[in-house]
């Protein structure tokens, strides 16, 4: 304790000393011993000269506190709680002792998170590095067979044989193009949009709107959906509750525009709470809901769009569906729902960032105010940077507005490697194979914006008549001018001087405190110029959320600070329909548009002032850079430079010939960044990619009428199934689990399907036939996981489950068995348990991997695996998976490949010992650093390893067969135990019936599902859901039977 006794003394020298005393220079180097005399007698010291002010408590803090360990500031702490009293101590002692151990203590942590951070990004980093490595390694060397010649000229640009959407009539008719956009979270609608009202409703909010209109006014294109989530609840306008609503109509569209199609449409789909607006963190367990409801309506839309083409034609209805040209996710939360969408339905997909989770991450991490752990509760950040990595994975082409966005942003994400991308589009170009690798193509399309509102020919004429509109005083001469300008002009002394225009939320990092102070401390700019901040909508500053309160504080206080009263204007209100009237009063006062932000990753505003002819100042980082490129209209500045702000200012409001020559150059060149040009760009980069993917239209399943799988003959191309079919297993009689040899014992296909016929006119297959699949009402999905510790078939307790849930009897009823197994092995277990695998209309094995029907020949649903072959390395993937799943030290026999259980597109790996293998998000972070894009499953009581395509999955098959079947998703149940798989959680949530069967399974896999930093199950099931029942095995047939009642 004698050690701490100085800090006592010190901490009374700062009480006795005061806040600030001059320090000698000589007298910087001391002992703690004299410390107490040294700062009470510091300010009658003399000579040597004062260099700055001394505070004792930031020595403290900067020198002190830092060299000793929290503990013992604790215990002194302590001391003087215990010895205090009136003469000894004051409470101001023993607050100031305690916050500087709390301070230390602060500290420590914080240089530990910074530490622990900084060695995860580092290791991260050689991970990526390794990964990128890795695979220009295995596609740098050529094969024999790919060796081409070398072309004789230079080899001409990777994107120069793409052709641009035409611009003829002739080209675009008869296409008939059904595109689907998504945008999920904030508040959609086509007219008077409430942008600002939340941090959701923002800008992609009209860029949305204004894609989708300008796409369905694009020739060749027939109809465009902008899929949104319904919000029926008191808090919002009733119209964000309307199921429909028609963007463009035919009569809206100028002779020039595309008068073949029907328009675009905001379809709403109800998806999570129907009465309350949620935010979007909060939207990630209701996705697979919103993606059941998509699939729905887009199959329905695609069957109703063939009818009325086929009509239109002069033939009939029951044509070909027309399915999406593109589906396109905007924002992380509709990127996965696209993803998933594109997977169900074979059909290419994009992805729009618009802003991104790791990014967004890495910024809030070097702020330092939260940890990973706060960041991720707060904005679920982790569930975020997953669906951004889903997009990414399933994502043709990826829509940026920016380089900066593609190499700074994207270029943090596993599923993204700019070197990687370019090798692999060369060798596509080359005609040579990829070896089972894929990246997205980047391609940088800026946001289109609608120049139709724009007064060309007053642009023309110029915007040098302000004084003929007002007075001297500010007094407007005409009625007909907008009410804007009186509330903007109220504020100036002289309305008649340039107008300095910022436009922009009141977030810290539009960085508009350091444009105040920029405009504050340069004397000349004030004289020439006023400054307008149009910063949202308020009422009052103090029921603000809590940055835009600091920001607007801040800017009242810095008005105030530099006597800016009559110079700047800061209205509280105003509609997005007065914008234009805000740029237009800009430009008549000869004045500047400036975005100050530290980061911009577009910058839309600046090509709206632009538009109306404002010459503009902008931040040098991000998207401004490019823009200013092609407009040539502006500066580009420091954000954190005030000078380098004022002078950019004052040269464009001075120099009147450089601001004329700025505006010219913008009304030039902005027809550049216009819708039409942005959707011919758009559409010509979606037919060049869809041309070098080879991405199959849809799934040849699709196009089939619901019913046409029942009545399917017996199949020609039996003749050709011959060794290939691998199914091993036997109908006649039960086989020994217990033999592995049995197990595992082939039979010849010509076996197989001479049991098939056999069991088929058997007196319960004519049963079946009756209601065969494809005239099934409602469907009943066993995808119980009943594994031992040792990975094989509890044949008692799945016995049970099959006994209780098929006790129903099937009538209308159809019986779907899911599971991770081979078929062989379920069709195994299936026999031992005393039930016959006829009983099933479909068996969906492998982890979803493959789909057989057992009342059919051929019994294997070749479609079902031609619709998931997109993207499937195969091979090329096999030998790489025990490297990567494997721990470091672990060795080789811990996980092997399993030939026996491999089928064409499941490789199947035995797990020996489960606490030496990676968890499933580690080996696909290391897979898609190289590449490879797949889905992974622990099976069998986490002795299993299932590989298998990205679009294949149990619940994605169990949609596949709801659409081939024509079943409602919510006349569909799924049972499921409380443990599983560790594709386990994507069977709960959806629209479908979910009953969790209590005390069967002991043995799952979960545990080898996430790391711990990753994400929680509550950002991927619902926490409470009316579709999902908890019940025991006794109660499985009545809650069925209740179940198919209701629905």
């Amino acid at each position: 304790m004698a050690g701490n006794e100085w800090i006592n003394g010190y901490l009374e020298a700062i009480l006795d000393a005061g806040p600030k005393q001059p320090l000698r220079l000589r007298d910087r180097n001391f002992s703690f011993s004299a410390l107490k005399q040294l700062v009470v007698r510091s300010a009658a010291a003399s000579g040597g000269g004062v260099v700055e002010r001394y505070s004792p408590t930031k020595y403290f803090v900067e020198e002190v506190v830092s060299r000793f360990d929290d503990a013992d500031l604790h215990k002194t702490w302590t001391k003087v709680v215990a010895t205090r009293n009136s003469q000894e101590r004051n409470n101001r002692l023993e607050n100031m002792c305690w916050r500087i151990w709390h301070l230390a203590r602060k500290k420590k942590q914080d240089e530990q998170i910074q530490w622990e951070e900084a060695q995860r990004l580092s290791k991260k980093r050689r991970e990526r590095e390794q990964g990128s490595k890795d695979a220009a390694a295995d596609i740098s060397e050529l094969s024999e067979g790919e060796k081409l010649e070398p072309p004789k000229d230079s080899m001409p640009r990777i994107n120069s044989e793409m052709k641009m959407w035409s611009e003829d009539d002739q080209d675009g008719k008869g296409k008939h193009l059904y595109i689907v956009l998504i945008s999920l979270h904030g508040l959609i609608r086509g007219e008077n949009m409430e942008l600002g009202r939340d941090s959701d409703t923002g800008g992609q909010v009209k860029y949305v709107v204004e894609l989708a209109r300008a796409l369905a006014a694009t020739n060749g294109v027939y109809r465009v959906d902008l899929l949104t989530r319904q919000i029926s609840s008191p808090d919002v306008d009733w119209t964000y509750g309307e199921p429909v609503e028609m963007l463009t109509r035919l009569s809206d569209l100028d002779r020039s525009s595309n008068n073949d199609g029907c328009g675009a449409y905001i379809i709403r789909l109800p998806c999570g709470p129907r009465e309350r607006y949620i935010p979007k963190e909060s939207l990630w367990p209701h996705i697979p809901e919103f993606v059941d409801r998509a699939l729905a309506h887009i199959a329905n839309v695609s069957r109703v769009l063939a009818d009325q083409v086929a009509e239109a034609d002069g033939g009939v209805g029951g044509g070909k569906p027309i399915w999406p040209y593109v589906i396109h996710g905007h924002y992380a939360d509709a990127g996965e729902v696209a993803a998933r969408l594109a997977g169900l339905l074979n059909v290419p997909m994009v992805m729009t960032g618009h802003s991104l989770g790791r990014n967004k991450l890495e910024q809030l991490l070097k702020q330092g105010r939260l940890s990973r752990e706060d960041i991720n509760s707060t904005y679920r950040i982790m569930r975020r940077i997953e669906g951004e990595e889903v997009a990414l994975d399933a994502a043709e082409m990826v829509v940026t507005s920016t380089r900066q966005e593609i190499e700074e942003q994207w270029g943090l994400y596993d599923g993204f490697d700019l070197k990687l991308e370019r090798k692999l589009r060369v060798r596509r170009r080359r005609g040579v194979g990829c070896l089972g690798r894929y990246m997205p193509r980047m391609v940088v399309i800026p946001p289109g914006m609608d120049f139709s509102y724009v007064n060309t020919q007053e642009l023309m004429e110029g915007d040098g008549d302000l004084s003929s509109l007002i007075g001297s005083d500010g007094a407007q001469s005409r009625r007909d001018l907008p009410p804007i300008w009186s509330e903007i002009m109220r504020f100036f002394t002289n309305p008649h001087k340039p107008m300095i225009l910022a436009l922009s939320r009141p977030d810290p990092k539009k960085n508009v405190m350091t444009l105040l102070k920029a405009f504050g401390e340069c004397s000349r700019l004030r004289e020439l110029a006023n400054l307008t901040l149009i910063l949202g909508n308020r009422d009052d500053i103090e029921e603000m959320s809590g940055s835009s309160a600091v920001v607007l504080t801040t800017v009242l206080k810095l008005i105030d600070r530099y006597d800016l009263y009559g110079l700047v204007a800061y209205p509280k209100h105003h509609k997005q329909s007065d914008v234009p009237h805000i740029y237009r009063l800009a430009a008549k006062t000869k004045g500047v548009f400036i975005n100050p932000a530290l980061v911009e990753p577009f910058g839309l505003t600046l090509i709206e002032a632009a538009a109306y002819g404002l010459p503009v100042v902008a931040t040098k980082n991000g998207g401004p850079v490019d823009i200013l490129k092609v407009l040539n209209n502006g500066v580009l500045v420091d954000p954190h430079d005030q000078s380098a702000i004022s002078d950019a200012l004052l040269k464009l409001v001075a120099d009147k010939s450089l601001w004329f020559d700025c505006r010219r150059n913008g009304l030039k060149n902005i027809h550049r960044f216009s819708w039409p040009e942005h959707c011919r760009s758009y559409l010509s980069h979606v037919d060049h990619c869809r041309a070098l993917s080879g991405h199959p239209s849809s799934s040849p399943c699709l196009d089939l009428p619901p019913a046409a799988a029942a009545l399917e003959p017996m199949s020609e191309s039996l003749r050709d199934v011959g060794d290939d079919l691998s199914l091993r297993f036997s109908l006649d009689a039960p086989l020994d689990l217990a033999n592995p040899a049995n197990a595992n014992s082939d039979m010849g296909p010509a076996a197989i399907l001479e049991a098939l016929r056999r069991h088929r006119h058997s007196p319960h297959a004519a049963a079946v036939n009756d209601h065969a699949p494809g005239r099934r009402q409602r469907l009943v999905v066993v995808a119980i996981d009943c594994y031992s510790e040792d990975g094989r078939p509890a044949l008692s307790d799945l016995r049970r489950v099959l006994d209780a849930a098929m006790a129903v009897g099937r009538g209308r009823v159809g019986y779907v068995f899911a599971t991770g197994s081979t078929t062989a092995e379920a069709v195994e277990a299936l026999k031992c348990c005393h039930v016959d695998p006829g009983e099933f209309d479909a068996l969906v094995c492998g982890s979803g991997s493959d789909v057989y029907y057992p009342w059919r020949d051929p019994p294997e649903d070749v479609d079902y695996g031609e619709h998931v072959e997109y993207k499937w390395p195969a091979e090329h993937v096999k030998s790489a998976v025990p490297r990567l799943a494997r721990l470091d030290e672990a060795p080789e026999g811990d996980l092997t490949v399993d030939d026996a259980a491999c089928r064409p597109h499941c490789l199947a790996y035995s797990v020996k010992a489960v606490d030496r293998v990676r968890k499933i998000d580690a080996i696909r972070q290391r897979l898609r650093m190289r590449g490879f894009r797949c889905n992974l499953v622990y099976t069998r009581a986490s002795t299993r390893l299932n590989v298998v395509p990205l679009f294949a999955s149990r619940a994605s098959a169990l949609r596949y067969l709801s659409i081939r079947w024509g079943v409602d998703l919510s006349k569909i149940m799924v049972l499921v135990g409380e443990k599983g798989d560790t594709d386990h959680e994507q069977l709960f949530p959806g629209m479908h019936g979910t009953l969790v069967v209590k005390d069967v399974v002991a043995h799952g896999s979960e545990k080898l599902l996430r790391d711990e930093d990753n994400y929680e199950i509550e950002d991927v099931v619902p926490t409470h859901s009316s579709d999902v029942v908890s019940l025991p095995e006794d109660r499985i047939a009545s809650e069925i039977i209740s179940f198919m009642e209701k629905n």
